[in-house]
């Protein structure tokens, strides 16, 4: 490559990405270029790590003044000598998730009076709808009534409060995270002075997975390479799956209009995957429209071709993959060369279920094990009430949901609670509802509404999957608005939750069955497990991005799965999902197996016959003969 002008550098899948930004840093350090003249930024803190260690290896130079972390590791660098510019002190303090969280908790109770407390979005929420502004580079009343549109209603205090966070912030000389990008691009836009110093002083900018940069980010490259204008950006469109989070794929897709003279180069060496694997792969991205073309080459042998497993439903996928783990485990392999991936985290239940009661051990790196979730005890815990209405520890969990029922409150409720002989028949009495102070009443009459609810219900056919309905439509869907982020994720989970508790005719039974699995202390956990340890890796696509595995499980590739249903309603969302599915495949470096279960349960509309993903058939076009196909197809054995 020549050292000058800007570079794109299209890496695709397994080709080498950081040899090729690790050797370019060693090609201008031999030059003469001097470490503090360059300027590197990555995603994370291991792959900055990775990269200078490797240029350690390479080159005689010492490399200490040379700038290289993540994008907010070189923002802070910056501010720490500028930040009097902005009117902070250049001894500012950097805001841990807790901090921030006191600290938007005061704004919060400072303008509160004004609006129901019941409902209106918790802190958490709030730090996510700034966070999303700061990135998209938008005002908060524009990420609200696209992400948040139930709470329009409150827009005028969220507006307060998030304008209040923002100058407490300021006066108590702190930073958050995103502060750190937003201040260090505010310094270079508002003061010629220090854009022209930096820009100047880094003659070369390298930037790691261009394609998950977002608008903020990539206009804080454009001013430091504005002079020099050497800027040099390895990534891989076909894997850019993180506009969830605010990354912009038109950076990379624009790179060649913000930098006319750029030269473009492509890597698709793939030391990876079997050609086999890669075929797949080339061909489901060929159906983006977006995108650089490029093609993936393999330089291994042959292999197996990728496996379609369609599965009679979601419990006959699970017993496939546990089967087959244990087979391979038994031939030889590894368990932590074998991965399970997944389009969302509900998506692994009944396979966390069916590895656990084979014995085999499991990490799961998409979240919690799905029964320890929040949101999931929550809501088992009402059913637990009907169950054993002496349950002292689902009325306190179940209690505490409640609007100014705290610890204390609940406590003193669960001591009327145990001294009654019918505590369900009690609960409709008013008794229960003045067995408190007057401050609870309201919530302690929301609470009476909804478990006479479930109480009606109870016993009736197929009860289980309605009561969980019943929680839900009682204001259990509002209080995880106000309180997560993520409520339509929280949602499909107890949408899966519904539909696996349809194989039960006991409420008893369903909730031992979900003790069994939570108690059980094999498996996984949301801590990860260590790097020595022999595990199953179970994870979302997006959490597996990196990674590889000499074996890939893929559940759900079912329509509507994969691609999730929900993500088609976005933007340009069918090619992001089908760039997750590519992403998904070139984990696999010797075996993939797609599966999808033919038939499941959809909440309100029973048992529902499913196809496979789009992407699947895409490849396989209608009228294609078997041996054409990119693909085998294995029948499963009927139990």
């Amino acid at each position: 490559m020549e050292e000058g002008g800007p570079l794109l550098v299209i890496a695709g899948a397994g080709s080498g990405k950081t040899r090729a930004l690790t050797y370019r840093v060693a090609r201008l350090l031999e030059s003469g270029v001097k470490p503090e003249h360059i300027l590197l930024a990555t995603f994370t803190n291991k792959a900055a790590r990775a990269m200078l260690a490797r240029v350690k290896t390479l080159v005689t130079h010492d490399i200490s003044s040379l700038c290289g972390g993540t994008f907010h590791h070189n923002a802070h660098l910056i501010l720490r000598r500028n930040a009097h510019l902005l009117g902070y002190e250049n001894n500012f303090s950097i805001m841990d998730s807790e901090d921030a969280r006191q600290l938007m908790a005061g704004c919060l109770t400072e303008v509160r009076s004004k609006v129901d407390g019941d409902k209106f979005p918790k802190g958490n929420v709030l730090a996510d709808i700034i966070s999303l502004a700061h990135n998209r580079m938008l005002d908060v009343a524009a990420i609200v009534e696209d992400r948040y549109p139930y709470f329009i209603r409150y827009l005028e205090d969220i507006i307060a409060i998030t304008s209040l966070y923002e100058r407490r912030k300021q006066a108590l000389n702190f930073m958050d995270f995103d502060d750190l990008l937003l201040n260090l691009r505010k310094l270079l836009m508002e003061f010629p002075e220090a854009r022209r110093y930096y820009a100047e002083r880094f003659s070369h900018v390298l930037v790691d997975e261009y394609q998950d940069t977002n608008l903020l980010q990539a206009e804080i490259v454009d001013l430091l390479a504005s002079h020099h204008r050497n800027l040099m950006v390895v990534g891989d469109d076909s894997q850019s799956i993180y506009s969830f989070r605010g990354a912009n794929f038109a950076n990379i897709m624009l790179f060649s209009k913000r930098y006319p003279e750029c030269k473009i180069f492509k890597l698709e060496t793939n030391y990876r995957s079997t050609p086999e694997i890669l075929h797949l792969a080339n061909l489901s991205i060929t159906n983006n429209e977006r995108q650089y073309e490029k093609t993936l080459k393999a330089v291994r042998a042959g292999g197996l071709k990728p496996i379609l497993i369609p599965a009679r439903n979601v419990f006959q996928q699970a017993s496939f993959v546990a089967q087959r783990i244990r087979e391979l485990h038994r031939n030889g392999l590894p368990y932590q060369e074998m991965a399970v991936l997944y389009r969302a985290h509900y998506h692994s239940m009944e396979l966390q279920m069916e590895l656990t009661r084979w014995g085999i051990p499991f990490e799961i790196r998409s979240g919690i094990r799905f029964f320890e979730q929040a949101h999931i005890k929550d809501v088992t815990c009402y059913l637990r009430l009907l169950a054993n209405p002496y349950d002292e520890l689902a009325w306190k969990r179940v209690l505490g949901l409640y609007v100014k029922i705290g610890k204390v409150t609940a406590d003193k409720i669960w001591q009327f609670i145990s001294k009654q002989k019918e505590a369900l028949t009690m609960v409709a009495g008013e008794a229960f509802i003045k067995c408190t102070g007057k401050g609870a009443m309201p919530g302690l009459t929301k609470c009476q509404g909804t478990l006479q609810r479930l109480i009606a219900a109870d016993g009736s056919k197929g009860h289980i999957p309605e009561l969980i309905q019943i929680v839900l439509d009682s204001g259990y869907q509002e209080y995880l608005q106000g309180k997560y982020p993520d409520t339509a994720t929280r949602e499909d989970d107890l949408a899966q939750l519904a539909g696996y508790a349809e194989k039960f005719y006991s409420l008893e039974n369903f909730l031992s069955e979900l003790a069994l699995m939570t108690n059980t202390d094999d498996g996984g956990g949301e801590t990860a497990a260590p790097e020595n340890s022999d595990k199953i890796v179970l994870t979302s696509i997006h959490q597996a991005k990196g990674l590889e595995w000499s074996v890939v499980f893929m559940l759900w590739c079912a329509e509507g799965m994969m691609p999730l249903a929900r993500a088609l309603n976005e933007p340009e969302g069918e090619e992001e999902e089908r760039r997750l599915f590519y992403v998904a495949v070139t984990r696999a470096k010797d075996e993939l197996y797609l599966c999808y279960p033919l038939v499941d349960y959809g909440r309100g509309m029973g048992n529902m016959t499913l196809s496979p993903s789009r992407f699947i058939r895409e490849v396989s076009p209608a009228g294609s003969r078997h041996r054409d196909r990119p693909y085998e197809q294995w029948v499963v054995d009927e139990e």
